[in-house]
């Protein structure tokens, strides 16, 4: 099953016949994939279903037992070290903890990666970076504040900044919404669609938070059991007739999902 986006650009990423498996575990059976230049691309599903393990895939972590998956024209499992490294510089990751370290102040963990990846950038212009992505947040006044010191949104937020300091061509939001009270996840809804748009940027949101991501995603894949489910603008996945994406999208407890994880006949455990 192929799906293509109605687009007459290329997509920046394109993910054909990809198979990957945990042990005896199929994660993928073959799924295509194609991620639009600079719109907000959502992975939703079930947990479990290899959301997060699509990402690690796209950013090289993983290695797929069969497939491609391109990002820019690369195809990610064939570059080098160097090669590799040079296109994971031009990815975002906003991981799902957040992943601040915790003894560097906030500005400290914003200018990390300016410091590793660029150790030969003045000192000003490192400073004028960090606030201006801390300012596109809401932080430049939280600066000088230490981990230990942020709300959970405020934390979330800063690993954001973070993430963006590189100016990335690609973002991989990992369950931004997760944890998050209701002001807080409106505030990173709105960061998340604004810095796509002010940035022309391209986004993979994984997610299973679904009202949320029906409102900033231009387009979404519903993955479970290896394979895609549906995909679509918003609009199409609302209007779908299938009985699974129903149950998925409505949160019903009843339907093709099943509650039990497969499991040997009772009597065989049970009765011996």
């Amino acid at each position: 099953m192929t799906q293509n986006l109605s687009s007459t650009t290329e997509p920046l990423v394109r993910i054909r016949g990809l198979v990957f498996c945990r042990e005896q575990r199929v994660i993928f059976d073959g799924i295509d994939i194609d991620i639009a230049q600079g719109k907000i691309t959502a992975i939703m599903g079930p947990s479990g279903t290899g959301k997060t393990t699509l990402l690690k895939l796209i950013g090289g972590q993983l290695l797929p037992d069969a497939g491609s998956i391109e990002v820019a024209g690369d195809n990610v499992h064939q570059l080098k070290q160097r090669p590799l490294y040079r296109l994971r510089q031009r990815m975002g990751v906003l991981f799902q903890s957040g992943a601040l370290l915790t003894d560097l102040s906030v500005f400290e963990n914003v200018a990390f990666p300016l410091r590793e990846h660029h150790r030969r950038l003045p000192e000003s212009i490192v400073r004028r970076l960090v606030l201006m992505k801390l300012e596109a947040v809401g932080l430049r006044g939280a600066v000088a504040l230490m981990p230990n010191a942020l709300s959970g949104g405020m934390a979330r937020r800063v690993a954001l900044a973070r993430a963006m300091v590189l100016d990335p061509m690609l973002m991989l939001y990992d369950e931004p919404f997760t944890g998050q009270d209701p002001i807080s996840m409106g505030v990173l809804m709105r960061l998340i669609h604004q810095l796509n748009d002010a940035s022309a940027m391209t986004s993979i949101l994984v997610s299973h938070d679904v009202n949320e991501t029906l409102q900033i995603a231009d387009y979404l894949y519903l993955i479970a059991d290896g394979q895609v489910m549906a995909h679509g603008t918003p609009q199409q996945i609302a209007a779908t007739a299938s009985p699974w994406v129903d149950q998925f999208i409505h949160g019903k407890p009843d339907g093709p999902v099943q509650y039990h994880y497969p499991a040997p006949a009772r009597e065989n455990d049970f009765y011996h």
